[in-house]
């Protein structure tokens, strides 16, 4: 399959590309575009055939179930079957915004593949111009997974989708670089103490600002079980090299990399710039930032880790973070990267 490749040009008209875009997702094919989160990769939501590609071109398990995407609330009503009020004060707070609510799902109102079978299915309203045009242009709810192979990095920029899936699918939407660099936060509102699925962009502390006490899931499934949302089961957003998490002093870690450099394997390292400027060593750095600026190590996250594979390492080193705020999404990730590798002091 030949991919299409769209450029979104901010100084003129980028309407023929939605209608082109629309016209393929109509035509139940995919197309990957730029949300504030990570590159998605959508699909129509109520086309079993459709959905059924997003799971080949990603080689995505079939009980990974997919958030559907959407432009306007009224669109919900048509795959909702009942709102529950926490749900809604989330949405009047978050939306549109890097949340995704879990809600009791209408029979037969979206493909069955898309909640792999569950009663529930996640919504959300992202918050970027290209998605949101993208949506109401094709004027269907938009299932949509993130824009990579399954298992890899998640992609923030176009060039990663077409790293991963060029040649896979219909067409790419090119809006530049993603903001937010991880993936929505996941909230169960089925329930009668939400629970939060998967941490993300919105924290557990602002979502009790507006709702109250929430429980957060340990993210342990066995084989058997079915999960709920995205990110819960399988390892994930993991370059080709093991990756380890290294928790404790820079003394530590240089003790660390000196065993590395003995053994002869070459090292990659996925830190703060105030880590990385105690350590002496030959090893390929990719720097998140400072550990001052949580939101600026959340964008560079996924792009550190895809560019070890460029680097021919066979091993990577990743600083730990406190599990506070978007701290708590940061280390989400980085733990399903890692397979809970861990070397610690």
């Amino acid at each position: 399959m030949q991919t299409i490749h769209w450029k979104i040009n901010k100084q003129q008209s980028n309407n023929l590309i939605y209608q082109k875009a629309a016209e393929l997702l109509q035509n139940g094919e995919c197309v990957a575009f730029p949300t504030e989160t990570v590159y998605g990769l959508g699909a129509d939501a109520t086309n079993q055939a459709a959905i059924q590609k997003i799971y080949a071109a990603k080689g995505r398990p079939s009980d990974n179930p997919l958030i559907v995407h959407i432009a306007k609330r009224e669109q919900m009503d048509q795959f909702i079957a009942s709102y529950p009020p926490k749900a809604l004060q989330l949405m009047e707070a978050f939306w549109p915004g890097p949340l995704t609510v879990i809600l009791p799902l209408k029979k037969d109102s979206l493909a069955a593949n898309v909640s792999a079978g569950l009663s529930t299915v996640g919504v959300r309203m992202p918050e970027h111009p290209v998605s949101l045009e993208l949506i109401a242009t094709a004027n269907i709810p938009i299932a949509a997974p993130s824009a990579n192979r399954s298992g890899k990095p998640s992609p923030t920029t176009a060039e990663h989708v077409i790293e991963d899936l060029d040649g896979e699918i219909a067409g790419i939407i090119d809006g530049g670089p993603t903001g937010v660099g991880l993936e929505s936060t996941v909230i169960d509102c089925s329930l009668d103490v939400p629970i939060i699925l998967r941490p993300g962009g919105i924290t557990k502390e602002q979502i009790e600002q507006v709702i109250g006490a929430v429980d957060l899931s340990t993210n342990s499934m066995t084989e058997t079980e079915k999960p709920k949302a995205p990110g819960m089961k399988y390892t994930h957003y993991a370059p080709k090299a093991p990756v380890y998490l290294v928790e404790g002093s820079s003394q530590f870690w240089q003790s660390e990399i000196n065993k590395v450099g003995i053994a002869g394997k070459k090292l990659g390292i996925l830190a703060t710039k105030e880590l990385t400027s105690k350590l002496a060593t030959s090893a390929v750095i990719q720097s998140t930032g400072s550990i001052k600026a949580m939101d600026e190590i959340a964008t560079s996250l996924y792009k550190g880790l895809r560019a070890f594979d460029h680097a021919d390492v066979d091993i990577i080193f990743a600083e730990v973070y406190p599990e506070t705020e978007l701290g708590a999404a940061i280390m989400n990730r980085l733990e399903k990267a890692a397979g809970n590798r861990r070397i610690s002091e």
